[in-house]
């Protein structure tokens, strides 16, 4: 099983405390989320920085508290098994560490200020015809007098409406390969020439189509080298998945533990349901299947933090594959087996399964994720 050193359980219990305290009640987290039309709290995600947990990953020369991601890991899965309404906070830490990595120090040094104190950040990669395929990207970035010239539409951005920057991947050149001649930039909140349209979805307000006509950039605004993007972006690929992965693992657990106090409780037929073995056996292939996960990401961050820098494609691939098509079987059966409460609103089962079922999409496909894995061995 996982062993944590006694700071690394004293701070999951530090984040759990936080959350109890904060987010503990359906009342409290719709207060926080307008009756859980936004999945993200600016002012809750600011109170947890004044922790300094929003840069728990950033450097410590960029005032961060400069944790590896084991730390990151238990950070994410308490806050999200907490039920913390910071849905910006994956796209943030990703973001930020691309940022750490490859951002002029001027700028690095500005933004993550900003990550530590708390602003959200946000990545934009997808287009309409681009998702999966990345490197079909057509938004493009032209070349003029002291910065460049950005037009194209962008889609599915998190956190786009509330992000104090973006990060955009656009097309510097179409002379190459589709995965060369890629940039990125940043992009300030509220630039002339970008105009942020929300997307109405099941979650709510989380993703934005972005609209960029003659919008003008600096050079000094391009992240890394010019035409590096692509390898810039796939030197991210441990992090990102890992962050998402922990984050699933979280979901998951609160709806086995949501479900089991249910299960317990709820009677039929003169006992609770629980005991009946087809819920029974459920719960103990859920449970296995948790601790198989958790396990997992766990080892993937130990491994990472003692190898910084080291591509893991496979096992980043596994982490983020595993992690959401459990948290998204836990949170579908979770609702069944609480019947017709599942489904109401008055229980968070329905707003988990909402959560789950799109992990499996964002952040790369789980069937790209198995495209990755099984070319790892060859094939």
């Amino acid at each position: 099983m996982v062993a944590f050193t006694p700071e690394q359980s004293a701070f999951a219990q530090a984040v759990s405390d936080f959350c109890k305290r904060e987010a503990g009640t359906r009342a409290q987290r719709d207060a926080w989320t307008d009756d859980g039309r936004e999945p993200h709290s600016q002012e809750l995600y600011r109170k947890m920085a004044a922790f300094g947990w929003a840069g728990i990953n950033v450097a410590e020369e960029y005032g961060g508290a400069g944790a590896g991601n084991v730390e990151l890991c238990i950070f994410l899965e308490e806050a999200m098994r907490g039920q913390a309404p910071i849905g910006g906070i994956g796209p943030t830490l990703i973001t930020a560490a691309a940022y750490e990595k490859f951002a002029p120090e001027e700028m690095k040094r500005a933004v993550l200020a900003g990550v530590v104190a708390g602003d959200a950040l946000s990545i934009s990669m997808s287009e309409p015809e681009a998702g999966s395929d990345v490197g079909a990207l057509t938004c493009r970035a032209d070349k003029v007098d002291g910065g460049w010239l950005i037009n194209g539409q962008k889609t599915w951005c998190s956190c786009a409406h509330y992000a104090s920057s973006i990060l955009l991947i656009a097309r510097t050149d179409r002379s190459g390969a589709k995965h060369e001649g890629l940039t990125q930039f940043h992009i300030p909140a509220g630039i002339e020439g970008l105009r942020v349209n929300p997307i109405d979805t099941l979650g709510g307000s989380e993703v934005n189509d972005l609209y960029f006509t003659d919008c003008f950039v600096p050079d000094e605004n391009v992240v890394g080298r010019v035409g590096d993007g692509w390898t810039q972006l796939m030197a991210g690929l441990n992090t990102e998945r890992l962050i998402l992965a922990a984050m699933q693992l979280g979901v998951a657990e609160r709806s086995f533990g949501d479900t089991l106090k249910f299960i317990r409780e709820r009677k039929q037929f003169g006992r609770p349901v629980g005991t009946f073995q087809a819920l029974r056996h459920w719960m103990a292939d859920h449970a296995t299947e948790i601790a198989a996960t958790k396990e997992l990401i766990y080892s993937l961050a130990k491994v990472s933090d003692e190898n910084p820098g080291q591509m893991m494609p496979r096992e980043a691939s596994m982490v983020k594959l595993k992690a959401t098509e459990v948290s998204k079987a836990m949170t579908i059966d979770g609702m069944q087996m609480m019947g017709g409460y599942g489904y109401a609103k008055e229980f968070d089962a329905e707003r988990l399964m909402r959560g789950a079922i799109i992990s499996t999409v964002f952040g790369g496909t789980n069937e790209i994720q198995r495209d990755i894995i099984g070319k790892t061995y060859g094939l």
